[in-house]
């Protein structure tokens, strides 16, 4: 018996995924410098962690894809709070604050929808 495989490039999530850490690049470059190593950096990581588990997550048996799905769900999570604190900080406004959460929150729906009819 064959295993399935996803093309991760055809995965709603992933193009969403793509799309979210898109717009967190573009929102970096106006951050403080002296923000470059810390949270700059972690939340660029998250970003580009969401869709790169999908990725990893795709060539793998549905069973283990669900578990990466879940570690790209975590990054999801982990990037909303460092949202915050940009926010807290003042390095982002209410408004790109809200667009972000809304683009998170539609891909953690999304992801586990897909999660959820995965076999295994």
């Amino acid at each position: 018996m064959t295993k399935k495989r996803h093309n991760y490039k055809n995965l709603k999530i992933w193009q969403l995924g793509l799309e979210i850490a898109n717009d967190v690049s573009d929102l970096l470059v106006d951050f403080p410098r002296h923000e470059r190593f810390d949270l700059s950096s972690q939340i660029s990581n998250c970003s580009v962690s969401m869709l790169s588990n999908i990725a990893e997550g795709s060539s793998r048996t549905d069973k283990s894809f669900s578990h990466f799905l879940d570690i790209s769900l975590g990054s999801s999570f982990e990037l909303g709070t460092q949202l915050l604190v940009a926010k807290h900080r003042n390095y982002i406004n209410n408004d790109t604050l809200k667009k972000l959460e809304e683009k998170i929150e539609e891909f953690q729906r999304m992801t586990m929808g897909f999660q959820n009819g995965l076999s295994g």
